[in-house]
Order: C-alpha cells, then sequence, then structure tokens
C-alpha cells in the first residue's frame, strides 16, 4: 500500500492490525464463474477518518492483458459487499507489458439506470524509467518492482535474465536488511525470475559464494529455510545435468513420482511467470501429466504465445 497506493495507504489506520480474510473469501460463491476467478486478497482495515468502522479492501494482480477485467473486478465488487455487508475498496495491480492498457472502470447504462465500478489501479511499467530510485529505495517493494521489470526485459533470453537475478540477488544484502527479510525476498524473486537448468546451476553456485561473504552461509542442512524442494533438487548434484536427464536418473533410481512432480512444479512456475495464474484446468493437467508430456510442453513453451498452444 505504501509503495502502489501512497495517497490510499495515508487513509488507514495502521495502528490497527489488518485482518486477512482470505479464509472466509475461500468461501464466496462465485456461481458458474471460470476457473481463474478468483479474488487475489481481502483485508480488513479501519479508516483514520472514523467514517466507517472498518472497510475490506480487494488486492488484485494481473499479470497479463485482458478485456474482461474492470467486469470482473466489478463482479468481485460486488459478491464481496453482498457476503459482508460493508464497503470493499478494489485495488488493481497491473503487471502486464502493454504501456496503453489501463483499465479502471466497469458501467452499464440503460433507460436511465447506471451500474458498475470505478477502481484505482497501480502499473507497474510506470516504474521502469526509475531503476536507481528503485535500488535505492527501502521498501521491498520496490525491489520485486525491480526483478518483475527485469524479467520482462529480458524476454526470453536466459543469460539476460541471469544477469538480472543475480543483480536483484546482490541487493539484497546491500541494503542491509535482516536475515529474515532477506530469505522472504530471495524466495520471492528466485520465484519471479525462473532460470533454465544451465543458468540455475551457475546462479546457485553465486549464491552459496555470496552468502559466505557476508556470513549468511546456506544452511543445506536445513534448505527449507532457503528454497523449495524444488531448489533443492536443483542443488542436487545428481541433477545439475539439466531437467531432463534428472528426471532419468530419477527413474532409475526409483523416484519417478518425486521427480515427475518436480518436473511439473518447475513448468507450473514457468507458466505462471509467461502467461500469469494459470486455470485449474491447466493445474490439472500438469497434476496428471506423464515425464513425456512435461517434457514436450516444456520444448513447446519457449516459442508459444499462449497456453493453448503449449497444450495443443
Amino acid at each position: 500500500m505504501a509503495f502502489f497506493f501512497t495517497e490510499l495507504c495515508a487513509r488507514i489506520d495502521w495502528t490497527v492490525r489488518p485482518r486477512f480474510r482470505d479464509k472466509e473469501l475461500a468461501g464466496i460463491s462465485f456461481g458458474d464463474a471460470p476457473d481463474g476467478m478468483v479474488a487475489d486478497k481481502l483485508v480488513e482495515v479501519r479508516l483514520r477518518d472514523g467514517s466507517e468502522q472498518w472497510v475490506l479492501i480487494h488486492v488484485e494482480v494481473q499479470a497479463q492483458r485482458d478485456g474482461s477485467l474492470a467486469r470482473r473486478v466489478f463482479d468481485y465488487n460486488y459478491r464481496i459487499f453482498n457476503e459482508y455487508g460493508r464497503q470493499v475498496a478494489s485495488l488493481v495491480l497491473l503487471a502486464d507489458d502493454d504501456p496503453g492498457w489501463r483499465p479502471h472502470a466497469f458501467h452499464n447504462q440503460l433507460l436511465g439506470t447506471v451500474m458498475g465500478i470505478s477502481f484505482a489501479t497501480a502499473k507497474l511499467l510506470d516504474f521502469a524509467g526509475q531503476a536507481d530510485a528503485l535500488m535505492a529505495s527501502r521498501n521491498p517493494f520496490a525491489l520485486v518492482t525491480l526483478a518483475h521489470l527485469r524479467t520482462q526485459q529480458a524476454r526470453h533470453d536466459p543469460d539476460q535474465l541471469y544477469a538480472a537475478k543475480w543483480q536483484m540477488t546482490k541487493l539484497l544484502y546491500e541494503h542491509g536488511w535482516s536475515k529474515r527479510r532477506i530469505i522472504m525476498l530471495f524466495k520471492v524473486i528466485n520465484w519471479m525470475m525462473a532460470l533454465p537448468p544451465l543458468q540455475h546451476e551457475r546462479y546457485w553456485r553465486g549464491v552459496r559464494r555470496l552468502g559466505k561473504e557476508h556470513n549468511m552461509e546456506l544452511d543445506m542442512k536445513n534448505p527449507m529455510e532457503w528454497v523449495t524442494p524444488l531448489e533443492e533438487m536443483f542443488i542436487d548434484k545428481g541433477m545439475k545435468r539439466g531437467l531432463k536427464k534428472g528426471l532419468e536418473q530419477g527413474l532409475e533410481q526409483g523416484l519417478e513420482q518425486g521427480r515427475k512432480a518436480g518436473a511439473a512444479a518447475l513448468l507450473e512456475r514457468l507458466l505462471t511467470r509467461r502467461f500469469g495464474p494459470l486455470p485449474r484446468t491447466v493445474q490439472r493437467k500438469l497434476a496428471n501429466a506423464s515425464e513425456e508430456q512435461l517434457a514436450a510442453w516444456s520444448d513447446a513453451l519457449q516459442d508459444a504465445q499462449s497456453l493453448k498452444q503449449i497444450f495443443n
């Protein structure tokens, strides 16, 4: 809120601890809505002026251009309002790469009746020319924004993406943040800027050296502190020849299910970074796919312009 919606942030009473209502949100029926129609975050806050005892803030992150976004925000807002009987502020963070796409309202008007919504937005692309300010900022979302922009700029060039990811990782230490915050942001950057196996191995070697230099060496006895099991799989020497060969080795060692799950998780990450949140139908396909299917989809990802092209 402080970074993307500064003026609105100033109207909230932050002395009252915000309450995340994600569990309640999950229970709201969206009827026949498509699989992807899931509100991102719902938070209860109090305002400074006391006009409401509390209001709900619905935060939506949109990763790619979608003509139905404004209508979807209207649906979210109304259904949440109808469920709780409280005012709802809908805030949308636009993370797409089209500078001209700036949806901010949805309205219908017929025979003197007007129905609709106007909502606040922030666009990550607007920060593209502020790299120096983002690197100098103490707000962690400045670094997350820069990581997103660097990933967009790299497109599908793995070497450029590696260089950008390495720069982001070094910035974590330069701010002098606590170990807890560094680990948290490291996980975010590592997820956002997923690398192919060759660059991934090179990156991890550098991370371990960097940790030693800053007296924060990775504790490989407790890798979950830094990484997911998927990342641990890549660190392992048996996986360093790439995903496909790693799957073959896993089969030989009787670890077919574990390796397949790792391959599916990696592909899901790459697809999400490229196309935004995945529909449940796609998630089910990944979960039930064979290693041959996963390999074929991974090969198709490089040139595909849509999810449909990959899975066809």
